[in-house]
């Protein structure tokens, strides 16, 4: 028969293997995503020769970046994060849309505040001061990745807010497969950001078909039907100059943005 203090000491031996069970299942969910991210030049090379450094572009890709990323494409300077991002000021258990007028025609992006709550804050108060107006959408993929970016007001894929946005929902499109990525759907919108977690900033990328990355790109919004044929049309057009990754050849500016509560 087992006593009382036996018993308490079985308890507690069975708490501290949780404990130490839970600690390292922890830190192998940090070495894979860590691996995850420092694949992704390896695996957008292989799909299709679409040149991305370690992310989508950003707002302060660094030397690493640089050194990764092939010569003939220019990768975007380093710039430091400087601000504090806006304070909390949405309903996190709202919906919003992202809606945007461009010269094409118009798009709206649903957003979930409770998914992605760091994201739709700082998407609305961009949007509020007119941040994304009259900025032109730089860069379109059109082999391996199919994805439209915008959201930088330098045009070139260096420029951000001044300051980063957490990661967030990043589970959303279950887990990767033996090539450490996950499937974007046609209609994800998802942010840019850099080879380090955290980094994201204004630029984001709108997915107009179903494109292979790793799961390090904040996916917070989904593209309306409309809008979806709208970057599908765009990328149907091509890149400027014939080539994969560039400026797209029919120009997309955003002529005007809001994120109202829906």
């Amino acid at each position: 028969m087992v006593s009382s203090d036996q018993r308490r000491r079985q308890l507690a031996r069975q708490k501290f293997e949780r404990q130490q069970q839970r600690r390292e299942q922890a830190r192998h969910r940090s070495r894979q995503r860590n691996a995850i991210i420092a694949a992704a030049v390896a695996v957008v090379l292989v799909a299709g020769g679409a040149v991305w450094a370690l992310g989508l572009g950003g707002d302060d890709t660094g030397k690493d970046d640089a050194a990764a990323a092939s010569e003939a494409t220019p990768t975007p300077s380093a710039t430091e994060s400087s601000a504090p991002e806006p304070p909390m000021t949405i309903d996190r258990k709202a919906k919003y849309a992202f809606e945007i007028t461009t010269n094409e025609g118009e798009l709206s992006i649903a957003m979930d505040a409770a998914k992605t709550p760091h994201t739709v804050n700082s998407f609305k108060a961009l949007a509020d001061k007119g941040y994304f107006d009259d900025t032109k959408c730089h860069r379109l993929t059109t082999a391996g990745i199919f994805v439209l970016q915008c959201g930088d007001p330098d045009g070139n894929g260096t420029g951000g807010p001044g300051y980063t946005i957490p990661d967030e929902n990043l589970d959303a499109l279950g887990e990767p497969g033996e090539d450490g990525t996950v499937t974007f759907e046609a209609g994800t919108v998802a942010m840019a950001n850099t080879s380090r977690p955290d980094s994201g900033g204004s630029q984001f990328f709108l997915v107009y078909k179903d494109s292979k990355l790793p799961p390090a790109y904040t996916p917070f919004g989904t593209l309306d039907e409309d809008g979806l044929k709208l970057v599908q049309a765009v990328g149907t057009a091509g890149v400027e100059g014939g080539g994969t990754d560039g400026a797209p050849a029919k120009p997309v500016t955003i002529e005007k943005a809001a994120v109202p509560k829906v």
